[in-house]
């Protein structure tokens, strides 16, 4: 009689970790997550983004290569502190590169499986259900400049990350303050969850002044 073995979707630790810090260096720089905020706000002209594809997606990936090299260290000890479970929250902030002033705000919270770190058990889920719930929120960063405040002067951008008080922080990083909005407008976005690592999304914003008029 034939046999069929059925592999399971096993999600680990550090499969988790790779998961999740992938997605914080394509939401940011390309038309994903850090990459796609940088791109779909226009912080980074889009000459210098090249055409790619990604959770089954089309995306845009900065050339710049500072920028480049930045997201590729980020996402590094991004990945190191989700595989420790020590890092609770990633915070990209967009700034007016004038006067400093905060004028959104991606937060991205984290919750960790707490048995995963204290049993070493792993979890399951598989590679396409999670790919779907990326999806979903790279779509909505996509779709972010049908309501959000049109950015229309020179911008730059900064990240942020909340760990837990005992993690030793490279010299590379500095204490900051928490870059908040006045009164800021809110929209929560869709979350993702590998089993081990859930991420909420939410982003805040200035308040249009001619909207409240």
């Amino acid at each position: 009689m034939a046999s069929r073995t059925v592999a399971k979707d096993i999600i680990t630790l550090r499969g988790s970790a790779a998961i999740v810090s992938e997605f914080f260096g394509y939401a940011a720089n390309s038309v994903m997550f850090f990459y796609s905020i940088l791109y779909n706000r226009g912080v980074y002209p889009e000459e210098s983004f090249a055409k790619v594809k990604k959770y089954g997606l089309p995306m845009l990936l900065t050339q710049d290569e500072g920028v480049k090299s930045f997201i590729t260290n980020l996402t590094a000890q991004l990945s190191e502190w989700l595989e420790a479970g020590k890092l609770q929250r990633v915070v990209m902030v967009i700034m007016s590169k004038a006067t400093n002033e905060v004028l959104e705000r991606w937060n991205f919270s984290i919750e960790t499986d707490s048995h995963v770190f204290e049993k070493g058990v792993s979890r399951e889920k598989s590679d396409r259900e999670i790919m779907r719930e990326i999806q979903a929120i790279m779509r909505q960063i996509a779709s972010s400049i049908t309501y959000l405040p049109c950015l229309d002067e020179p911008c730059v951008f900064d990240v942020l990350a909340y760990t837990d008080t005992d993690v030793a922080v490279p010299f590379t990083w500095i204490e900051s303050d928490p870059k908040l909005i006045a009164n800021p407008q809110m929209v929560k976005l869709h979350s993702f969850d590998t089993k081990i690592h859930k991420v909420d999304t939410l982003v805040s914003y200035k308040n249009d002044e001619w909207d409240e008029q």
